[in-house]
């Protein structure tokens, strides 16, 4: 078992693993009479997908409330509703999860309940019809939206073999060949205890947990075949630029530059430096584009964390005849990085925003949960909280320079959207 013990900001965090390999985090916190939960399938996701099932996690996220084998939907949402608890399921790029909030005498039945509709959903025809056309109308909206649009367009361009480069919701066509077989085929190859992260944050101890955990899933055992690994081709740059037209007020324009992922050392000096570039009114990029040059509606970078090789982004909406000064004007703040230093104020001040939003992050218990369960479904474990910080307070001027030439000092992949 692996505790962290208490300091000024942080309660008590415990993880151990139980016999079927259910990974399980516990942070005491009993200030309120709340428990909230995550339940993290770490090998899932839209990782897991091949090409022409893109979205299968995603509506799977959407159907595996909706009925188990005991329970329909109808009796699911009256379970929940009548003491006030919250159920949810959303899958990421890189995991699948559920999960919960309730008050503490409520827990075992609530908990209860996500097993059962973990283990042993449904997926009723008619809600995975209802579901699908749902999905397949969210993606049509997108395509009405020049943002979505132009990011979708860039990561088919930075991923072109790889389930980054594919929406989480899928395409029209690959969610309309989806079927319930398929939805079974997922869940019986990815729903398993040793790839399981459970994540517990509120009035309930280590010991009340792994008796609640065992009453649910202690029955459960892993299946005699090993853990499907996918089989990834890692991105190689090949930069190149995309325009798509469409008659909108507001052209998008989008820079995009392979990175890092967060198993790397760069990973917490590439957070640093997006919140310097990119990260609120008082960024680089808004104070220099928006406010002196009046070029962008919306100018921003991202940075997402990812288990495989991220991207760095930025981008601006901007008026169509505008879009070739935008463009230079993204590139020179990205070439700024490569050769100007950041001075001491101006690293000092990325760091306490960065670590300020950081703190910000840790005040609910859902907050929590979802915190150390992710780090541990990313691999870093429960001390990354801490060393992410340490290491974040420790970046010097010279090594934002240094990561900014190693991945910004080439041509980038362009993604345009706009009239003209």
């Amino acid at each position: 078992m692996q505790t962290l013990e208490p300091n000024s900001t942080r309660q008590t965090i415990q993880r151990t693993t139980l016999d079927n390999g259910i990974t399980l985090i516990v942070i005491e916190n009993p200030t309120a009479d709340i428990i909230a939960g995550r339940l993290f399938l770490k090998n899932a996701g839209n990782r897991v997908e091949s090409p022409s099932q893109a979205g299968l996690s995603h509506l799977l996220s959407t159907v595996i409330t909706k009925g188990t084998a005991t329970l329909n939907a109808a009796d699911i949402a009256e379970k929940i509703e009548s003491v006030g608890a919250g159920i949810n399921a959303e899958t990421a790029n890189d995991y699948f999860s559920l999960s919960l909030k309730t008050v503490s005498q409520d827990f075992p039945e609530i908990f209860s309940l996500v097993g059962e509709i973990m283990r042993a959903p449904s997926f009723p025809d008619s809600e995975v019809e209802l579901e699908q056309a749902l999905t397949l109308q969210a993606i049509a909206a997108q395509q009405e939206q020049p943002f979505n649009l132009a990011f979708n367009q860039l990561r088919s361009q930075m991923y072109p073999q790889h389930p980054y480069g594919s929406p989480v919701l899928g395409t029209e066509e690959t969610v309309s060949a989806l079927s319930v077989a398929d939805l079974k085929s997922y869940h019986q190859t990815y729903f398993r205890p040793d790839n399981l992260v459970i994540s517990l944050s509120g009035r309930i101890t280590l010991e009340q947990a792994i008796t609640e955990v065992k009453q649910v899933f202690g029955d459960w055992q892993p299946p005699a075949t090993p853990q499907p690994t996918p089989s990834l081709v890692s991105p190689t740059p090949q930069p190149y630029q995309e325009f798509m037209h469409q008659e909108t007020q507001q052209s998008i324009i989008m820079l995009g530059y392979l990175t890092a992922s967060v198993k790397d050392s760069d990973y917490p000096i590439l957070k640093l430096l997006n919140t310097y570039l990119g990260n609120g009114l008082s960024s680089r990029l808004f104070v220099e584009l928006r406010e002196k040059k009046g070029l962008a509606y919306d100018v921003s970078s991202l940075y997402p964390t990812r288990l495989e090789p991220s991207y760095f982004v930025t981008y601006m909406g901007t008026a169509p005849n505008n879009l070739e000064i935008a463009y230079q004007g993204l590139r020179q703040e990205v070439e700024r990085l490569c050769e100007v230093q950041l001075t001491e104020e101006e690293l000092q001040a990325s760091k306490n925003k960065l670590l300020g939003q950081y703190a910000l992050g840790k005040q609910s218990n859902g907050q929590l949960a979802q915190l150390f369960g992710w780090y541990e479904t990313l691999n870093q474990g429960i001390e990354f909280d801490d060393r992410f910080q340490e290491m974040v307070a420790g970046v010097s001027s010279e090594q934002i320079q240094a990561v900014a030439q190693k991945y910004l000092q080439v041509d980038p992949y362009v993604s345009i959207v706009g009239s003209s």
